[in-house]
């Protein structure tokens, strides 16, 4: 299967047709913490999930707010997979961005989910909004693609 020949449309296509994202950060040690979460998105360039601001990620976040995100189609057959690779710094949403980010987040969830409203996310509450803004996005281009000069599996920068 060919690629389309826009990529930057690829990349739009892979984030909106999947609701999970692998969200990696950084151990203490260096070493590297993955994390699948529900995330929904604004405009490509922010992701949102919710969270305990307890959770491993959580706190590596707070402690370094570099992130990496796959998305993917995991149930794609063998040779077919997509994916979008984001890098993004990661923070929290602060109490007084909450009504924005939250009319943002959940401007458009699937069935069996929720809205929540900031006075759920804010202060000590158990769970947290949190974001991701994008500084990089890329796409796997297989090695089998014509496009492909390579022949090796490689990624492409694209702008969604």
């Amino acid at each position: 299967m060919d690629l389309p020949a826009d990529l930057d449309e690829l990349a739009r296509a892979i984030i909106d047709a999947n609701r999970y994202m692998t969200l990696g950060t950084t151990e203490p040690d260096n070493r590297p913490r993955l994390s699948p979460v529900y995330f929904t998105h604004s405009g490509y360039l922010t992701f949102f999930w919710v969270s305990s601001p307890s959770a491993r990620h959580s706190r590596n976040i707070g402690a370094r707010p570099s992130v990496a995100l796959a998305i993917y189609d995991s149930t794609a057959e063998i040779g077919h997979g997509r994916c979008a690779y984001i890098d993004a710094t990661a923070s929290v949403v602060p109490d007084d961005e909450l009504p924005r980010r939250c009319a943002e987040a959940f401007a458009r969830i699937d069935p069996g989910t929720r809205a929540f409203h900031p006075d759920e996310l804010s202060g000590d509450a158990r769970l947290r909004l949190y974001l991701a803004r994008a500084t990089k996005h890329e796409v796997h281009v297989p090695g089998r693609d014509p496009s492909n000069e390579t022949g090796i599996d490689i990624r492409r920068q694209v702008s969604p």
